[in-house]
């Protein structure tokens, strides 16, 4: 039977990227990684738990997502357009 239990670095990578839709593709600058303080303490997480926990977290694709910052640009546009346009009409009455 294949080993197929991710480590605590490819489960990292998995968030960090944003495949798990949990956030934006961007390194996490943590001062403690993701397994770290469980190492620490002397209880590593096992190879059933790290299958659980990569079968637990949702799997995303976000092909079609606008990001963030565009999202944001679009509603500032619009909501300059709308206000360029109040005014245009206050000062015409």
């Amino acid at each position: 039977m294949a080993d197929n239990a991710p480590t605590t670095d490819q489960l990292r990578h998995n968030i960090d990227s944003g495949a798990t839709g949990e956030k934006i593709g961007f390194p996490d600058p943590a001062a403690a990684p993701l397994g770290t303080d469980a190492e620490a303490g002397g209880s590593p997480p096992t190879k059933a738990e790290r299958k659980l926990d990569a079968a637990s977290r949702p799997h995303f694709r976000n092909e079609h997502k606008l990001p963030g910052t565009a999202l944001y640009a679009m509603f500032v546009a619009i909501g300059a357009t709308v206000l360029i346009g109040a005014t245009l009409l206050g000062s015409m009455g």
